[in-house]
């Protein structure tokens, strides 16, 4: 085994049955060459760990596009940002520990792509929140006739309400519209302000539609939310164990 000063970035995990694309780079300043490092029938994507490793744009932007060129090829169990391993002997016995559950990952994840779809309240939509809304429309009246501090944040109180809860209902009808196009559903951790977070797991052949149909859900939408859709991304939500995500489908 091959001692790296520094350790070694890993970058993802996936068969050892082809080679990298050509020209792919990796984290660094030159950019380091990755280089597959096998272990049967599996190899770690890896590269010397360039010293005094940070969160950079740079390097951030580095490590996401060398996934996205690897999914363009082959399924990939892909590693968060700033893995580091201290040497191959290292690497090579975690592929070993791995390997059936890794090739099954692998397997499922074949011609898959993530798609990510965050709704959040539409902040633009007050004059909707207005109209639709009785207990908004009552209050907004009582300011006009009464203004005051305590009237106005009892108003502010009733809109961002109406605004968390409309997002929330709309968001639940998207995921609806949406999950029979996927091959499974991942949901998101918790984001402040955000009533919706869900990776779908989709055919590559199908990302297109997929999100077609998610924009023109965003239009039909946009009086109670503004919908982020963010894809095809490497496929993070999907290397976990399935008992924790749910199948898309009846």
């Amino acid at each position: 085994m091959t001692a790296t000063p520094g350790g070694l970035y890993v970058y993802a995990v996936v068969s050892a049955d082809r080679p990298l694309p050509e020209g792919v780079v990796g984290l660094g300043a030159p950019p380091a060459r990755p280089r597959l490092l096998a272990q049967g029938p599996v190899a770690a994507v890896v590269s010397a760990a360039p010293p005094r490793l940070r969160a950079r744009r740079r390097d951030l932007m580095a490590h996401q596009d060398l996934l996205l060129a690897l999914a363009g090829t082959r399924p990939v169990l892909p590693m968060r940002f700033g893995t580091v391993a201290p040497d191959e002997e290292t690497v090579c016995g975690e592929l070993n520990r791995g390997r059936q559950a890794h090739l099954a990952t692998l397997r499922h994840l074949a011609d898959g792509i993530e798609i990510n779809v965050k709704a959040l309240p539409a902040q633009d939509s007050l004059a909707s929140v207005v109209a639709e809304e009785r207990t908004v429309r009552r209050l907004r009246d009582e300011v006009r006739r009464r203004p005051g501090y305590e009237a106005n944040v009892r108003l502010g109180q009733a809109v961002a309400t109406a605004l968390a809860r409309r997002a929330a209902e709309a968001g639940q009808r998207i995921l609806r519209a949406l999950t029979p196009l996927a091959r499974e559903v991942a949901p998101g951790p918790e984001v402040p302000g955000c009533a919706l977070n869900v990776s779908f797991l989709v055919d590559r052949r199908d990302g297109e539609r997929f999100r077609e149909r998610a924009l023109g859900l965003a239009g039909s939408h946009r009086d109670h939310v503004e919908l982020r859709v963010a894809g095809p991304l490497p496929c993070y939500s999907f290397v976990a164990p399935r008992r924790a995500r749910t199948p898309a489908g009846p």
